[in-house]
């Protein structure tokens, strides 16, 4: 009889192995799907937060260009050689280029030499005249 008990107990014993092992099996695999899914969320968050950084980064530069240039989108730029360069083009003094731009001539001067720079309210103004061709610039300068 005691051997009976003993097939009977190894014979249970083999069964219950057979259903643990089936069950942590699809323990394992849901376990190993989760682990993928956590390595994806993860990784979309990175990007995410990268993404977020460039935005940020790029809203900063742009509030600004606001801030300078008095509400409007566009950055404006100032190069002592370019202010010479266009005055040269078209041909009129410092004096002239001045009033045009509504400085003085020994401002056009100091920002040529670049001993000084245009304030920022005075881009807006450096930016209209550099967009002027010279009949537009010689009307204008008729005018004032």
């Amino acid at each position: 009889m005691a051997n009976l008990a003993q097939v009977l107990k190894s014979e249970i014993a083999r069964l219950a192995r057979k259903e643990v092992k089936q069950e942590v099996a699809s323990l394992r695999k849901s376990a190993t799907q989760h682990r993928k899914d956590i390595a994806e969320l993860k990784r979309q968050l990175k990007e995410q937060q990268r993404v977020i950084a460039q935005l940020q980064v790029q809203a900063g530069k742009q509030s600004k260009a606001v801030k300078a240039n008095g509400e409007t989108g566009e950055r404006i730029r100032f190069s002592a050689k370019g202010l010479r360069s266009h005055r040269q083009k078209l041909g009129i003094s410092a004096a002239d280029y001045a009033t045009l731009v509504g400085v003085s001539a020994q401002t056009i001067y100091l920002w040529e030499r670049e001993q000084t720079k245009p304030r920022r309210s005075q881009l807006p103004a450096v930016a209209a005249v550099r967009k002027l061709g010279v009949r537009e610039a010689m009307r204008k300068l008729e005018d004032a």
